[in-house]
């Protein structure tokens, strides 16, 4: 066999010793102790070690990660010396969103970035609580308002007025409608604010007149005079009524001359032409009162009511005659009263 010559085995040499001492200080550098620090949400702590990657170090220092932890780096990352890991354990919540409410988990503690984690968006006028800006204390719910305002629109209508204007040309307590009344007709929106579907706020904000209101104008009469023979009269009232006539015939009255009580008035005086017969439920006894005619004819005149009928019930008044001939001229007829003063 062939020898080397003693400068080629000097060098051959020279290369082994380097490639040991290569191997050695790699063998070196990757078991030097390192210092890492980690930390687990609030706690951090210090360690020193000799491991390679970053699972070996949380086995080592008995960590366990839940699926829904949170760690800054991938686990097989190699350890490098002054390494900071973060690890961010899950919390449990109570998620309240709506009618719905159920247990969440997030690895945050403020409320936006615990909605964030779920995706649980908000709209402009959503709201939470606590606020978005607060911290959530693990085991406690979080309430989501969600907002929704809607404007609606609707038609109301407007009452119309009732205006009374006072006349002499109507008699005292006669009114005359000489306007109908009709409602106005407006357009109001409303602005509705629900909070998980619940209403809970509603304002008008904005009216718009659609149809004006017509007023009911009435004429109230204040004449209360009458022009006679005797001049002016005053009266408090007038009614129109329906009119007959009766004398003292049996005809009329039921009894004869001889009779008990034959020609006395239910006042007990004697009846004659000026007394009347009426309801006293409507015309007191002892009433002065003027008959005005409504068909042309002669006015009965200033009477006074005294007597009483049987048929004479409401709005209805029986004029004496002396004779029988009147009585049936004068018939049945509409007839205006003026109740004096």
């Amino acid at each position: 066999m062939e020898e080397f010559p003693a400068k080629k085995a000097n060098h051959f040499k020279m290369l082994t010793v380097l490639a040991i001492t290569a191997s050695l200080s790699l063998g070196v550098y990757m078991h030097t102790a390192k210092d890492i620090t980690i930390s687990i949400d609030e706690e951090k702590r210090e360690v020193t070690t000799y491991a390679d990657t970053v699972e070996e170090l949380l086995k080592l220092e008995d960590i366990v990660l839940d699926k829904d932890a949170y760690i800054n780096v991938p686990l097989d990352t190699k350890l490098e010396n002054n390494m900071n890991i973060i690890i961010k354990t899950s919390k449990p919540y109570i998620l309240a969103l709506g009618d719905r409410k159920g247990e969440v988990k997030s690895v945050h503690v403020k409320v936006q970035d615990i909605l964030k984690d779920l995706n649980v968006e908000l709209g402009e006028k959503d709201y939470t609580y606590p606020s978005l800006d607060e911290e959530a204390i693990p085991g406690t719910e979080i309430e989501v308002i969600k907002v929704e305002e809607v404007v609606e629109e609707f038609e109301e209508s407007i009452p119309h007025e009732k205006m009374v204007k006072k006349t002499d040309r109507l008699d005292i307590g006669v009114e005359k409608d000489i306007q109908e009344g009709k409602d106005g007709l407006k357009n109001i929106k409303v602005k509705k604010v629900f909070e998980n579907g619940k209403l809970v706020s509603e304002k008008i904000i904005g009216e718009e007149i659609v149809k004006e209101p017509i007023p009911k104008i009435t004429e109230k009469g204040t004449r209360n005079t009458i022009a006679s023979s005797r001049g002016n009269i005053r009266y408090r009232k007038t009614i129109t009524m329906t009119a007959t006539a009766y004398d003292l015939s049996y005809k009329s009255t039921g009894k004869r001359p001889g009779d008990r009580y034959y020609g006395i008035t239910a006042s007990g005086t004697k009846a004659r032409p000026g007394v009347v017969a009426v309801d006293p439920r409507v015309i007191p006894l002892g009433t002065r009162l003027y008959v005005e005619s409504l068909d042309s004819t002669k006015d009965y005149g200033f009477c006074i009511a005294e007597d009483t009928g049987g048929a004479i019930k409401g709005n209805k008044i029986d004029l004496f005659f002396n004779t029988a001939r009147e009585v049936r001229n004068f018939g049945r007829r509409k007839v205006k009263v003026y109740i004096l003063d």
